[in-house]
Formats: C-alpha cells, structure tokens, sequence
C-alpha cells in the first residue's frame, strides 16, 4: 500500500468534487509569482514547516515521499486536502519538514501549512481556503490529568457502603 501515487491519492474520493470557482482559481495560479512560498501549520503537538514552488506535484515530507512517510490514506488525504481543493496538486513541488506529535496531529499540520503557503504564493486562493476551513487552526488539544483522578476526567469508583 505504500506504492501509492500522488495521482491515485487524489482520484480515490478528494477530487469528485471541484467547485467550478477552483478550475478558474487555478488556471490564475500559472501568472504568481515563481519564487517559492512558505507556511507554517500546528494541530496538537506538531509543528510542520512548508515550503511550495511550482513545479510538478512532488510531495517530500521529512525527505520521505508523502506515500512512504505516511502509511495510510487518509493521513495522505488530509494532508494534501488543500491541493485537492484549489485543484492545484500537480503544479507545485511541496517540501515538508514536521516533527512532535504523532501521525494523526502531523497530518492536520501539513495541511494547515500548505494552505498557508498557497496563500501566501496566491491571495486570490483564500477565499475557496477559508470556504473548506483549510485556513483555521484546529485549537483541540488533549487535556492535562487533574490530581485525585485516574484520568483528565475519571473519577475514582464511588462505593454507598
């Protein structure tokens, strides 16, 4: 499973449906500027750091490719969820550096990075970005154990007598 190609990643679900604004927003990407673009994302306890320039839909993640680093789909799917809906994932090159958290908070950190950086590269793409929700950070983070509990929220087995 873990010869999957970037273009069987986008064609399992992502892609069926494009708004019609994205085909259009797309075709404006090919006038932006060519130097490459930056983004930073967070979910959890990741940090990923991501780099974008045109080219023609590498994905690096930690000198990995995308399919190799992560082994199953849907963190594939998640992470180039910003690609798919800006209908963009075969013209730029994507280079990732994430570290801290586990694959899950990792996946929703690339994503967040990447739609940064299309944004930063294109202003025009933030409206369809902001439309998904692929511009919010998601602030959900694992509550801390409190003292005189088992867990953040279980309490010690009650006993009448």
């Amino acid at each position: 499973m873990s010869n999957i190609s970037t273009q069987d990643t986008v064609s399992s679900g992502l892609s069926s449906n494009l708004p019609a604004e994205s085909k259009e927003i797309s075709a404006s990407l090919k006038g932006s500027r060519l130097y490459s673009s930056y983004g930073t994302g967070r979910r959890k306890c990741a940090v990923a750091r991501v780099w974008l320039k045109q080219g023609t839909g590498a994905i690096i993640v930690n000198r990995m490719p995308i399919n190799s680093y992560f082994k199953r789909l849907a963190h594939t799917q998640i992470a180039l969820s910003a690609l798919v809906v800006t209908n963009a994932i075969q013209q730029f090159d994507v280079k990732c550096t994430v570290k801290g958290g586990g694959l899950s908070g990792q996946a929703g950190a690339i994503q967040l990075g990447i739609s940064r950086a299309l944004n930063n590269f294109n202003p025009e793409l933030r409206h369809i970005l902001k439309q998904h929700k692929l511009l919010t950070r998601d602030s959900r983070i694992v509550e801390r154990k409190k003292y005189g509990r088992h867990k953040a929220r279980k309490k010690t087995q009650f006993s009448k007598r």
